[in-house]
C-alpha cells in the first residue's frame, strides 16, 4: 500500500479516488481548500515536502460546461495552468517520482477523426468554446512528459471522457451536460411545466462515463508496472484515454435523464445556442489493452446519479 496525496479530493472526481484508493487500504493525504492552497507554489513544495507522499493524483481543476468555459476563458486557462504546475514540480521537488494527472478529452481536435485516438493530439485546432481549458489540459500533459524525458520520473496522465455521477456539480448554468440536465427535468418535473428546453440540436454525440468507473481506471492505471505504461504509450509515460467507448446523441441522453426523472412533459431543442464539438469518442483500445473497461451502462449510472441528487439536494454543489 502507498502513501498517496489526492489533490481536489472534494471534488467529484478527487473524492471518487478517494473512495476507490480507501477501499483498497492506501494511506490517503488531503488538504481543503482553506488549509492548502493550491495557487501559492512555495504552499504546495513545502506541504508536499512535509507530507512525503509516494503517489501524488492531480484531480484538482477549474471545470464546467460550455457556457462556463465560453464565459471565463481567462480563469479556465490560468487557474488551471497554476494548479497543476504547482502540483507536478511541487512533487517533484518534493522527490515523489510518482504522479498521475487527470486531463479531459477536450485536448483532442475539433474535427479529429473519431473514435479519437491519443497520437491525434496537436493534429488540429481545438474547439473554441473551450480551448483555454484544453490548452492547459495539454500543458499538463507535456509536463509530464518534459519531467519524465528530463529527470526519469515516472508521471502518467489519463484522458476521461465526459463524466457524471456522485457529488457532481448541478448548477444550472455553470455544470456540464448530464447534471445540467438531470436538475432541469427536475425542477420542470416538481413545477409541472409542460416541456424542458435544451440548448442546441440535439444531433452532436457525447460519450459519457460515471465517475466511478474513472477512479477505478486510475487505480488500476496506478497499479500498472512502468514497463506496461511505457509499452502502451511510448517511452515517455504519455496519456491514455479513459472512457466507455460508446456514445449518444444529446437527444438520446436528454430523453434517458427525461424517463429516469420522471419527467411527463414535451423535450425541445434551441438550435439557437452552441453544440460544441460535433462528436467526441474516445478511442479506448489502450486502456482495454491494459486490461480495463468500463462496466457501469449509462441507464444505471444515470439512475444511482438522480437517487444521489435525491438525497443531497440541501448539500449539493447548484
Amino acid at each position: 500500500m502507498a502513501r498517496v496525496f489526492v489533490a481536489g479530493h472534494n471534488g467529484m472526481v478527487g473524492a471518487a479516488i478517494v473512495r476507490a484508493l480507501s477501499a483498497e487500504g492506501h494511506d490517503l493525504v488531503t488538504a481543503p481548500r482553506r488549509e492548502l492552497d493550491l495557487a501559492d507554489r512555495p504552499a504546495v513544495t513545502a506541504f508536499l515536502k512535509q507530507a512525503e507522499p509516494q503517489l501524488v493524483v492531480v484531480a484538482a481543476a477549474k471545470v464546467g460546461g460550455i457556457h462556463a468555459n465560453d464565459t471565463y476563458p481567462a480563469e479556465f486557462i490560468f487557474d488551471n495552468l497554476l494548479i497543476e504546475s504547482h502540483l507536478i514540480d511541487g512533487a517533484f521537488q518534493a522527490g515523489c517520482n510518482r504522479l498521475l494527472f487527470l486531463g479531459s478529452s477536450c485536448i483532442y481536435p475539433k474535427m479529429a477523426e473519431q473514435p479519437m485516438r491519443e497520437d491525434s493530439l496537436l493534429t488540429g485546432p481545438l474547439e473554441p468554446t473551450n480551448e483555454p481549458y484544453a490548452i492547459a489540459k495539454i500543458a499538463g500533459i507535456k509536463l509530464c512528459e518534459s519531467y519524465n524525458r528530463q529527470y526519469g520520473t515516472d508521471y502518467r496522465s489519463v484522458m476521461p471522457t465526459n463524466l457524471y455521477g456522485t457529488g457532481d456539480n448541478f448548477h444550472p448554468e455553470n455544470s456540464h451536460v448530464a447534471p445540467a440536465l438531470m436538475r432541469r427535468f427536475h425542477e420542470a418535473k416538481l413545477a409541472g411545466d409542460a416541456e424542458v428546453m435544451v440548448w442546441g440540436t440535439g444531433n452532436v454525440m457525447r460519450e459519457l462515463l460515471h465517475v466511478d468507473d474513472l477512479a477505478a481506471a486510475c487505480v488500476h492505471v496506478m497499479g500498472l508496472e512502468k514497463s506496461a505504461i511505457e509499452s502502451a504509450t511510448g517511452p515517455m509515460c504519455s496519456h491514455i484515454n479513459i472512457g466507455t467507448g460508446v456514445d449518444v446523441t444529446i437527444r438520446e441522453l436528454a430523453e434517458t435523464i427525461k424517463l429516469v426523472v420522471g419527467f411527463e412533459g414535451e423535450l425541445k431543442f434551441d438550435a439557437s445556442k452552441p453544440d460544441g464539438t460535433p462528436r467526441k469518442l474516445l478511442d479506448v483500445s489502450k486502456i482495454n489493452s491494459l486490461g480495463w473497461q468500463a462496466k457501469i451502462s449509462l441507464a444505471d449510472g444515470l439512475r444511482s446519479t438522480y437517487e444521489w441528487f435525491l438525497e443531497n439536494q440541501q448539500t449539493v454543489r447548484s
